[in-house]
């Protein structure tokens, strides 16, 4: 895994043109006002028993203290980390919630969050997997749609 490529691809997607139209980039998912980047994923672990999921999730977290680490640097500490459950209930509830958030919080527990200088765009960063039967995924989320 390769921080500073995850970084570069973050400050691309800072200053990227939004797709008009919902459906996939070169990174990941997009749509008007968001890029969710898939920075990296497992490969083999829909299959693999727990002690290795659990090995490979931890190295991904690592990687995820990292970037936040030089990103906390870059744009100071924006606020604590960001849980995600409360917006898996009030979509249950009913409620609806923007994207990339709404889809953001069925894969990841928590997030960093930075508002990036100058950019007006918000920078999120996380690990998806809550999903047993998935591949873990390294996230980076770039939006103008501040988490709700």
């Amino acid at each position: 895994m390769d921080i500073e490529r995850y970084l570069a691809t973050i400050d691309q997607l800072c200053s990227r043109p939004f797709p008009a139209e919902h459906g996939w980039s070169d990174v990941g998912p997009a749509g008007p006002g968001y890029f969710v980047a898939e920075l990296e994923m497992s490969h083999g672990l829909r299959t693999a028993d727990a002690v290795e999921r659990f090995r490979t999730a931890a190295d991904f977290h690592d990687v995820k203290e990292g970037m936040s680490q030089r990103l906390n640097t870059r744009w100071g500490r924006q606020q604590p980390p960001w849980g995600t459950v409360t917006l898996r209930v009030r979509i249950d509830r009913g409620e609806e919630i923007p994207e990339p958030w709404a889809t953001v919080s069925h894969a990841v527990d928590e997030l960093d969050v930075w508002q990036a200088d100058g950019t007006g765009r918000w920078i999120a960063v996380g690990v998806a997997d809550r999903d047993q039967e998935d591949e873990i995924r390294l996230l980076a989320v770039v939006t103008e749609t501040a988490q709700p």
